[in-house]
C-alpha cells in the first residue's frame, strides 16, 4: 500500500479525492488538512464518506503531510500549492498539484494571468499531466501539474487533430459549459440556488484563466503558435462540463479523418470514448466517471469541423485524472479506482 496525503480536504476536488482513494487497492489515505474543519472527523462534515474515511482534518502544514505519505496531492488554491511544493518536494515525497500553479511554463505568462510565482524554480522540473500525452513523462516526475476541467475537454479533442495537420491552428473557437461545481465550494452569490437554477450564462468573456494553458499545449502540438477564442458557460447543473469546439478542416479532412485521427491517438486508451457517427457526448454519461467523450459532426454551409467532448469537471477534469497521474508516478495500475461506471439518471 502507498501512503497518501491530501492538503486542502475541504473543497470539492479534494472530497472527490477521498471518495476515489476509499475504493482504491493500492492506496491509504494518511493524512488530510483543513484550516475551516481542523480537528473535525471528516466524516462529521462530508457525510458522504461516513465508512470510507476515518480520519481527521489536521493542520495545513506541508512538511508534516509529506512526512506521512508517499504522494501529496495539492487541492488548495493558486499561491497557496506554489508556496507548500518546496517543502514537500524536499521529503521525497512526489506531488500532484491540482492548481494552476505549475501547469505554464513560462513565468512571465503566468504571472500576467494569476500572480507572482514564489516557487520558478520548479517550472521546468514540473510535467504537465495529462496522461493521454504524457504518460511517459508523468511516470518519472516528482511533480506533475494537473490541468484544468476545461482544459482537458479542448486538449483532448484538438491536440491529435493539431498534430496530424487535419484542422488549421487559426480561427479556433471553443465554447465550454461547466457545472457549478467547477467554480469552487465557498459560498459566493453568483452560485447560490436562486442565481443558478434555470438559468445559463456565459463568463470570463474578457479572458479566462485556462486560456493560456490550452494555447500553450495546443501551440506544442500544432508546432506554432495557436491562438484559442475561449467562452466559458455556466450550467445549472452539479457537475459536468461540455465543450463546443469550432475548426477549419485542412484541405478535405472530413469526420472520417477525425475518426481515424482520434482512433490512432486514443484507441488503447482506457478513459478516451470516440462516439460513432451521429452519436453525441451528454454529460449524464460521463457523470461520476474519468472518461472522456468525443465526437465530430460537419457544418454543411460554413464547412467548419463541430468537435464535442464531455466529462466530469470533478473526475477526469480534476481529482480523477490527479489520481489517474498518481498511479503512473507510484508505479500502479493507471486504471486504478477509476474503473466505476457513470450514475443514472
Amino acid at each position: 500500500m502507498h501512503s497518501i496525503a491530501i492538503m486542502g480536504g475541504s473543497g470539492y476536488t479534494g472530497v472527490e479525492l477521498m471518495r476515489l482513494i476509499a475504493g482504491h487497492p493500492g492506496l491509504e489515505l494518511t493524512a488530510v488538512s483543513s484550516s475551516q474543519f481542523e480537528g473535525q472527523p471528516v466524516s462529521s462534515v462530508f457525510g458522504a464518506l461516513e465508512g470510507g474515511i476515518d480520519l481527521e482534518f489536521v493542520p495545513h502544514d506541508a512538511a508534516a503531510l509529506a512526512g506521512a505519505a508517499d504522494l501529496v496531492f495539492l487541492a488548495v488554491p493558486h499561491k497557496a500549492a506554489m508556496a507548500a511544493t518546496p517543502d514537500i518536494l524536499k521529503t521525497g515525497a512526489r506531488l500532484v498539484d491540482l492548481s494552476a500553479d505549475f501547469r505554464i511554463r513560462d513565468q512571465a505568462t503566468y504571472e500576467k494571468w494569476y500572480a507572482p510565482h514564489s516557487a520558478p524554480e520548479l517550472l521546468a522540473e514540473a510535467v504537465y499531466g495529462l496522461p493521454e500525452i504524457y504518460r511517459d513523462e508523468i511516470a518519472g516526475a516528482k511533480l506533475v501539474a494537473n490541468p484544468g476541467c476545461y482544459v482537458t475537454s479542448v486538449l483532448l479533442a484538438l491536440m491529435p487533430l493539431l498534430k496530424a495537420g487535419l484542422i488549421s491552428p487559426s480561427g479556433l473557437i471553443a465554447d465550454s459549459a461547466s457545472g457549478v461545481s467547477g467554480a469552487g465550494r465557498s459560498a459566493k452569490l453568483p452560485l447560490i440556488h436562486g442565481e443558478v437554477h434555470e438559468n445559463f450564462r456565459p463568463y470570463g468573456v474578457d479572458g479566462h484563466r485556462h486560456t493560456p494553458e490550452m494555447e500553450q499545449e495546443l501551440s506544442l502540438a500544432a508546432g506554432q503558435e495557436v491562438k484559442l477564442t475561449f467562452t466559458p458557460h455556466l450550467l445549472p447543473m452539479d457537475r459536468g462540463i461540455l465543450s463546443t469546439i469550432y475548426a477549419q478542416p485542412a484541405g478535405e479532412a472530413g469526420e472520417a479523418a477525425v475518426r481515424a485521427c482520434w482512433q490512432k491517438a486514443f484507441g488503447a486508451e482506457p478513459f478516451v470514448r470516440i462516439l460513432p457517427s451521429g452519436r453525441l457526448p451528454e454529460t449524464k454519461q460521463v457523470r461520476g466517471t474519468n472518461r472522456v467523450q468525443l465526437s465530430v459532426a460537419t457544418d454543411p454551409r460554413s464547412g467548419l469541423l463541430k468537435i464535442f467532448a464531455a466529462l466530469d469537471n470533478l473526475t477526469k477534469g480534476a481529482s480523477g485524472q490527479a489520481l489517474q497521474n498518481a498511479n503512473l508516478m507510484l508505479g500502479l495500475e493507471e486504471t486504478a479506482g477509476l474503473t466505476e461506471l457513470a450514475l443514472t439518471p
